[in-house]
């Protein structure tokens, strides 16, 4: 599978955890907590793939280096709320604005990649390139989503 496809898959997964946790209520607490912790372990091993694989083959290119570093930012935006997020009970009238704004954040950063970045990608990588980018991230994705089993042991 290419690169891009990988990431489009996660992304579609991410949409979807989302999607299902504004199904939620406020008293539907104990579903809320697992939704979204699952989609923040998502996250976490997507992160790592973009961070060590992905981004680092586009940051010097002239196409792509802005959106790199502007994606960097808003993973950390990301993160930041889902720590926030953390610190909120999943019952609390809080916690859904609080995860609309993360949405929001998180929608924003995957239209972009997915509407800017990966078309510039298509015109700097070959497909034997995005083939060979995209076995690399599945490895680490493999790796990444063990070693996060492992912890919650």
């Amino acid at each position: 599978m290419d690169g891009l496809s990988l990431l489009k898959e996660d992304h579609d997964k991410a949409k979807e955890a989302i999607r299902k946790i504004e199904g939620t209520n406020d008293r539907a607490t104990k579903e809320r907590e697992e939704l979204f912790q699952a989609l923040v372990d998502d996250l976490a091993v997507h992160e790592r793939i973009e961070e060590e694989i992905f981004y680092p083959a586009l940051e010097d290119q002239p196409k792509t280096k802005d959106l790199i570093l502007e994606s960097y930012v808003e993973h950390d935006v990301v993160d930041t709320l889902t720590d926030e997020i953390s610190t909120i009970e999943a019952g609390d009238e809080k916690w859904l604005p609080t995860f609309k704004v993360f949405k929001e954040n998180l929608e924003h950063h995957i239209k972009e990649e997915e509407e800017e970045l990966f078309p510039k990608v298509k015109d700097i990588f070959s497909r034997e390139q995005l083939e060979d980018l995209g076995n690399k991230m599945a490895a680490l994705k493999e790796v990444a989503q063990q070693e996060l089993m492992e912890e919650a042991r």
